[in-house]
């Protein structure tokens, strides 16, 4: 398509002359209090917070590429309260600890704004909220249910009708909205990543780069992480990897990793913003079970993406699986629809990757060698906030005192397992099948849907 042909095919938020210079790699035998491997949203929090708690701690991140550089960079920027996956996912699941969870969420999302603001990241945090749109008559009932949930949950949300949504962002698809006001900020992603990163080198916390963790060892008093060029024995460890190869194999059957791809458009002329208005920046995401979430930027770019994420049959993961033709023009001729007077904007960039799916769409928790191990993984593409809130559970329960955060049912109980190959990519794929089809007829869902939700697996 012609909107596509001159899209460059990386991350828009990571092709930009400022990121950081890469770190050395890790080399020789070394030393630390805690070793931490992955260095993406999730580890850099736990270095942070690990030493923020204790300054004299000696703290190691381990990251196979650059921090920031995979789904901690690449994602949509939406930064949320939940930590269920959604207010609905929580409520069907855990609806005794819901009210819990809601404000531990809302305060992690608070200490994250204070922390952006405290350390002078730039990475364009903006508290705007999120945009529930109805785009078939059949989702305007089910909005406002949800709607009414959430306040039950003490947040703020105003109900907007078609003419109303359309005053905040002008698209023909509207027919009703929910606007909670104050439940999702929105993030440069790869910037706050970067940031991070610099305060935690600001706090002493030693990061190397381009170092891939190949094996972990219990060697009882410690655990032995082994690169290619070196060696790190530690007291203690955190493992922060998500969607790649978890180096625990207990955790292989609880995280799938799904493709999830997006466009970014070239930046708006004055006109074309005009044209949509989205003057208070909100996200925006609609209702059907193929979802899309799109959001502007500071400088006047539209991140499209979502809709359709793939599985590819046992799980494969490669660097070329994050173009995806089909997927891209999906989402071209559905940008198209929802924006038709946009009809001459141009992408200018088009990414995908993988995100670590759980049977119940957010975190889950665990130990490993004797406590001496956390872990954190399964946050659905759902973990730009929730990551934090992941680090501050895994540092409690290495410190082996009980917590409110410890003593949460969602940390003490895991998801159910993806079933083993090949039936869970045959699982995964009459699920797919079951949620298209279930939006072809007005959100009813089929005997295979319907079963895998009683059973809890997915939504």
């Amino acid at each position: 398509m012609r909107a596509l042909r001159d899209a460059a095919p990386v991350p828009y938020w990571l092709d930009r002359p400022d990121r950081p210079d890469p770190l050395p790699p890790l080399s020789g035998d070394r030393r630390a209090d805690l070793a931490i491997v992955g260095g993406g949203y999730a580890g850099l929090w736990a270095a942070v917070l690990a030493k923020q708690d204790d300054p004299a701690l000696d703290v190691a991140v381990l990251e196979a590429g650059t921090c920031g550089w995979a789904a901690s960079g690449r994602n949509g920027g939406f930064c949320a309260t939940s930590l269920t996956g959604g207010l609905a996912n929580g409520h069907a699941r855990f609806p005794d600890a819901l009210a819990q969870l809601e404000r531990l969420g809302t305060e992690n999302l608070d200490a994250i704004e204070s922390f952006v603001a405290r350390h002078g990241i730039d990475c364009d945090f903006v508290r705007s909220g999120e945009l529930k749109v109805a785009t078939e008559a059949y989702q305007v009932a089910q909005l406002a249910e949800s709607a009414v949930l959430a306040m039950a949950y003490g947040r703020t949300v105003r109900l907007l009708d078609s003419a109303a949504v359309r005053a905040e962002v002008d698209s023909p698809t509207y027919l009703y909205a929910a606007w909670d006001r104050r439940g999702t900020a929105l993030v440069d992603p790869a910037r706050l990543a970067w940031g991070l990163r610099r305060v935690a080198l600001q706090l002493g916390v030693r990061i190397f780069e381009h170092t891939r963790v190949t094996a972990l060892a219990d060697e009882g008093t410690a655990i032995r992480l082994t690169t290619a060029h070196g060696r790190l024995r530690s007291g203690r460890a955190i493992l922060a990897t998500h969607a790649f190869p978890p180096l625990l194999r207990r955790l292989r059957h609880f995280v799938a990793p799904i493709y999830d791809y997006a466009l970014m458009t070239e930046p708006l002329t004055s006109a074309q913003l005009a044209s949509v208005g989205w003057r208070r920046r909100q996200g925006v995401s609609d209702l059907g079970n193929r979802f899309h979430y799109y959001r502007i930027t500071q400088d006047r770019r539209i991140l499209f993406g979502g809709y359709d994420p793939v599985f590819y049959a046992g799980g494969r993961t490669a660097p070329a699986l994050a173009q995806n033709t089909t997927s891209f023009e999906t989402l071209a001729r559905h940008f198209a629809t929802t924006f038709p007077q946009l009809s001459d904007v141009r992408f200018s960039h088009r990414w995908g990757g993988p995100v670590d799916a759980s049977t119940r769409l957010f975190a889950f928790h665990g130990t490993a060698y004797a406590g001496k191990l956390a872990y954190a993984a399964g946050f659905t593409g759902l973990g730009v906030s929730a990551t934090r809130f992941a680090a501050r559970v895994s540092l409690d329960l290495l410190s082996g005192t009980r917590t409110e955060l410890t003593d949460l049912v969602t940390v003490r109980r895991k998801p159910l397992p993806w079933p083993p190959e090949p039936a869970r990519t045959l699982g995964i794929a009459l699920t797919r099948r079951s949620r298209a089809h279930a939006d072809d007829h007005e959100g009813r869902p089929d005997l295979w849907l319907r079963t895998m939700r009683r059973l809890g697996m997915g939504s």
